[in-house]
């Protein structure tokens, strides 16, 4: 199966929490559409009728994922093939999943990685937060390793403050697959920095797709 995510590419996340004014699948929609016009190559986006509308405007790869909180577990991300099959059959040409060791009510995620491939028949990115989770994830079959979550896993923590170009440099060490950085990246420069490190490509969301939040980031700079 041929590389769909570029080198080099420029991966914008198009999502939008339930709080969010920008929530829905046509404000998602002309979002990734600014965003190809701007130079994204791929677009990640979120559950099933955000990446139909998205699918239906853009003409590069999406990414896709769906998101379950359930009490008790704590993978959110594409946790089994139910949601893997519910994104595929909405357009997404890649699948996203965590793919650590962590607790989650579905496949574990060698399991998940195997059906989603044999039985899809589509690509899949592993979101992982450490070094030995995305060699696992790379010897399971995953497509592509992402750092989608250092940071905000038990263990990883301490490395909330930044992207962690470590962990991408690390992977592109040791993985064969393509690596791609995710994660607090949120000026050209870091950008810059973790294709340095060896990222494959980088994914930025908030930074580009977040007005409340940008507004925030420069309000606390204004005078009271």
């Amino acid at each position: 199966m041929s590389i769909a995510i570029p080198r080099g590419a420029l991966v914008v996340s198009c999502q939008a929490r339930e709080d969010n004014p920008l929530r829905g699948p046509a404000h998602m929609a002309a979002m990734a559409r600014a965003a190809v016009q701007g130079g994204a190559a791929a677009i990640r986006a979120e559950g099933p009728a955000d990446i139909a509308a998205i699918r239906a405007v853009v003409d590069v790869p999406v990414i896709g994922l769906r998101k379950r909180w359930e009490d008790g577990y704590e993978v959110y991300i594409t946790p089994d093939f139910a949601a893997a099959r519910e994104i595929a059959a909405a357009g997404a040409q890649i699948i996203a999943l965590d793919a650590t060791a962590h607790t989650r009510n579905g496949e574990p995620p060698a399991v998940l990685i195997a059906r989603i491939k044999a039985e899809l028949g589509l690509q899949v990115l592993a979101d992982i937060a450490m070094l030995a989770e995305g060699q696992a994830a790379e010897a399971w079959g995953a497509d592509y390793i992402a750092t989608t979550l250092s940071g905000y896993t038990a263990e990883t923590r301490d490395r909330a403050e930044g992207p962690d170009l470590d962990l991408v440099a690390a992977l592109a060490r040791r993985c064969r697959v393509p690596v791609v950085a995710e994660g607090r990246i949120d000026t050209p420069a870091l950008l810059g920095r973790a294709f340095a490190c060896g990222a494959h490509a980088v994914v930025v969301g908030t930074a580009i797709t977040n007005p409340r939040e940008i507004t925030r980031k420069f309000r606390a700079f204004t005078p009271e």
